[in-house]
């Protein structure tokens, strides 16, 4: 797919996310990514993995867990829309509430490693997932959190979230 999601894909907010991708083919973004991103995680260490840049922030198991999980949602969010399972325009998909999410997962309980290849399992799922969608797929749209978003939206902020996230643990954790 190549194309940038416009104003009215999504809310102006998901464009943190989106602009962090470079060019206009988000599957070819996420293929190269799974590479980069997989050996930045694996070269943290197990203790490393624990730390926590103040008090009141999440652990870098528990960014990870974050970036698993939400991943997960916004391609079963790109799902429901490309395979047209929203009823209509009042449906809309639940928020997703990271803390509760977070605090739910447990990251800091499993080993590091555990994290690390569960990203690697995801990223491989979603690169198959949207790297199967024809081509009027990614211009569907549904409504999620009370906002909009198209499939082309979705796929541009799978990198993007990652990409937002590696930036804030190298500058604050690492």
């Amino acid at each position: 797919m190549r194309g940038r999601p416009a104003a009215g894909d999504t809310a102006p907010y998901y464009f943190t996310y989106i602009d962090q991708v470079e060019g206009d083919n988000c599957l070819a973004s996420m293929t190269t990514q799974l590479d980069e991103a997989f050996a930045f995680f694996a070269g943290i260490s197990e203790t490393t993995s624990r730390h926590r840049y103040a008090p009141d922030k999440w652990t870098i198991r528990q960014v990870l867990s974050h970036l698993n999980d939400t991943e997960r949602v916004f391609v079963m969010r790109a799902l429901w829309f490309a395979r047209g399972l929203h009823t209509g325009p009042d449906t809309s998909l639940p928020s997703f509430d990271q803390n509760i999410a977070v605090a739910g997962a447990a990251a800091d309980e499993r080993p590091w490693v555990t994290h690390v290849e569960e990203f690697r399992n995801i990223r491989k799922a979603s690169i198959d997932f949207f790297r199967s969608l024809q081509q009027d797929a990614w211009a569907r749209h549904g409504v999620a959190s009370g906002f909009p978003f198209t499939v082309l939206s979705l796929g541009f902020m799978v990198p993007g979230h990652v990409t937002h996230h590696i930036r804030i643990l190298r500058e604050r954790y690492l």
